[in-house]
């Protein structure tokens, strides 16, 4: 049996995959960092809010709601983000390729220059100036 975080994996399976505890502690920091995205996004959240309650003021029910809801978000976002790199760290610990990019489904046209622009030449005094550190001499 191996031990792996706080539960037991067989040794047939531990040996049939060998990049598991790579995975799990990948897993592992991704919810530890999901858990303090949502702690230190609720702290923010009613931070800046209790800076606006001062101006505008309304029940603390609402601020703590809005401010878990803001954290839970974020906290969301955080996991999701990191356990899909942990996902494609499992895919290439067992197929040795890493997974095709899912991408985001926009098409990016490449940057061209502007047809207005006149195009640079150098110009033969500046180009004629040397560029030292030191102070010319007299």
């Amino acid at each position: 049996m191996v031990t792996l975080g706080l539960s037991r994996v067989d040794d047939s399976v531990a040996a049939k995959h060998p990049g598991l505890r790579e995975y799990a502690a990948c897993q592992s920091n991704a919810f530890l960092k999901g858990i303090l995205t949502f702690v230190t996004g609720t702290g923010a959240a009613f931070g800046l809010q209790m800076l606006v309650h001062r101006k505008c003021p309304y029940p603390l029910q609402w601020t703590l709601l809005v401010a878990v809801v803001t954290g839970s978000l974020a906290s969301y976002g955080v996991t999701r983000v990191e356990t899909q790199k942990c996902s494609n760290l499992w895919l290439f610990l067992e197929t040795g390729q890493l997974p095709p990019d899912s991408g985001t489904g926009l098409l990016v046209a490449p940057l061209l220059a502007p047809a207005s622009l006149p195009e640079w030449t150098p110009d033969a005094e500046a180009a004629n100036k040397s560029c030292s550190i030191f102070p010319p001499e007299f």
